[in-house]
């Protein structure tokens, strides 16, 4: 009924930090005992996993964070998304015979918004620079790492898609991806992170980074210029928050697609999952199900704030949630998912950081798809992202591409609280799996008392729109039938930590300031602690 990850939870008080990658990982923990806090650490962390995890995240990428410092115990977010180039032409595309935006095309590229957000979080919060929290990553970058097994087997996967452009061949070992314990070096991406470091997020915004990024993407035929790069900036958000049976989970807002969490959440609080018993039949059919009411609100009305047209307070409202939740059959899934009619009103990989004095930092920084683009900027080591290709070009649609616009984006970091102390820092990367992963951890975790790893490990579902329900081949032959026999279209598959998601959890004890950790099975990861 588990995964077999023969992972204990790890245990510590200075601080911690769990990702996918140790040595991104370790780069935290030097961080937190050179005398930084959990900010500190978590952008030392996300430094490290753009050298060590290349095709996963970067800062060619954008990023989204939640914070809560100790001393205010404030939840506070940052949107660290970048938008669409001025220039950008949803009738160009259109008249091109394009229906969609492809996640290979120069047109998918938005302004990359990780650098920016490094160094915001780090101005508000931070005890350190950012000279002083890349060092780990230059380090890595200049001298060389071995390839962790999970993470050469993604890069070999999507090693095809650097094929499109000439600054491809610097993510490649002498042309090919790099196996497990093969040494990789990429001194263009230390060049890249040492500028940073010297000059800050204005170095990176402005100046030959911006021009290189701007010039490349324009002679791929892209919309991209210096004006776009020069004219980013992250921003300080309201977080999202709702209530589960005691538990306050906060999300950052759109046009993140963390309301899929809180409203999901909203839904199946109505009922009594702990009854129906843990991972059984009837458990799986009513997180599904409220799983997927909550995405048939998402995929209509969550984009950019400035362009939708119904509230998120309406959206996680309890009393909109109880007329979703009355649309679920115990004993039948439903055959066709709508949108709900709430009022209308103008409106990947993870980390988490607990450092000892209870300060979070739930992190997420991410190029999208492998490779992003697959387009690499020559001589910098950036991969730039594809996080364009989310827009839809409908021009009805609240999602529809515009000029200096941000798209949908499923990138979502994840906290909770109880009673104004920390609970947990978590997150589930994964496209579309993150807040359906989110979902199940915490169920996992309030609805059946798991601790972070035991909820990590557990079987998870995922719902895939067109394709139907995917159960993990360590689920019971009892829940596959049991579920068929409700009507869900099941299709089971071996574990997949990018398919299924990849977690990474920090729990605290306010007592007792013990710190747990869980880290993904599916994945290299790892929680460290000291």
């Amino acid at each position: 009924m588990k995964f077999d990850s023969r992972r204990s939870p790890v245990m510590a008080r200075n601080g911690m930090v769990s990702t996918t990658q140790p040595l991104g990982a370790m780069a935290g923990i030097r961080v937190l005992m050179g005398g930084g806090n959990a900010v500190d650490a978590a952008v030392a962390t996300a430094a490290a996993l753009n050298v060590v995890e290349p095709l996963s995240t970067g800062v060619g990428g954008d990023m989204f964070a939640l914070v809560r410092m100790a001393h205010d115990g404030q939840v506070t977010a940052l949107n660290a998304s970048g938008r669409s180039a001025a220039a950008a032409s949803l009738d160009e595309l259109v008249n091109q015979g394009m229906d969609v935006i492809s996640d290979q095309s120069p047109y998918a590229i938005t302004v990359p918004g990780a650098v920016s957000g490094w160094q915001a979080i780090i101005d508000r919060y931070g005890n350190m620079g950012l000279a002083d929290v890349l060092k780990p990553a230059i380090e890595y970058a200049e001298d060389g790492f071995p390839v962790s097994e999970i993470i050469s087997r993604h890069w070999d996967f999507s090693a095809y898609r650097l094929e499109g452009g000439p600054g491809g061949p610097e993510m490649l070992l002498n042309g090919k991806p790099p196996k497990p314990g093969d040494v990789f070096q990429n001194p263009t991406l230390a060049e890249t992170l040492r500028t940073v470091a010297e000059g800050g997020a204005k170095a990176f915004y402005n100046g030959p980074i911006a021009e290189k990024i701007a010039n490349f993407v324009q002679k791929m035929g892209g919309w991209i210029t210096t004006e776009d790069m020069a004219d980013h900036y992250a921003e300080w958000v309201e977080p999202s928050c709702t209530s589960y049976r005691g538990f306050d989970c906060w999300q950052v807002p759109p046009p993140t697609q963390g309301l899929n969490t809180l409203m999901a959440l909203n839904i199946a609080e109505g009922f009594d999952l702990a009854d129906m018993g843990y991972q059984s039949v009837d458990a799986y059919h009513h997180l599904i199900e409220s799983m997927r009411l909550s995405f048939g609100d998402a995929m209509q009305y969550i984009a950019d704030p400035a362009h939708m047209n119904v509230a998120s307070t309406e959206l996680l409202s309890k009393q909109y949630a109880a007329t979703r939740r009355a649309m679920i059959d115990p004993n039948r899934a439903q055959v066709v998912i709508t949108p709900g009619k709430p009022p209308s009103h103008p409106d990947t990989v993870y980390l988490t950081c607990v450092d000892g004095d209870g300060n979070a930092c739930s992190f997420i920084n991410s190029v999208y798809m492998g490779f992003g683009t697959g387009l690499v900027v020559p001589t910098t080591g950036i991969a730039l992202h594809n996080r364009g290709s989310s827009f839809v070009l409908d021009p009805e649609h609240a999602n529809a591409l515009a000029p200096r616009k941000r798209p949908f984006h499923t990138l979502i970091p994840g906290m909770v609280t109880r009673n104004d102390e920390l609970w947990a820092s978590y997150g589930v990367m994964g496209s579309m799996q993150q807040a359906q992963g989110h979902l199940q951890v915490i169920s996992n975790m309030v609805d059946f008392d798991k601790n972070p790893q035991e909820a990590l490990n557990a079987p998870r579902f995922s719902v895939r729109f067109e394709e139907g329900i995917f159960l993990e081949d360590l689920v019971t032959t009892e829940v596959v039938k049991g579920l068929q026999a409700k009507g869900h279209p099941i299709t089971v598959r071996e574990p997949h930590g990018i398919f299924f998601g990849s977690g990474q959890i920090i729990r605290r004890d306010p007592e007792s300031g013990v710190l747990t950790g869980g880290s993904e099975p599916r994945a290299d990861g790892a929680a460290i602690g000291w």
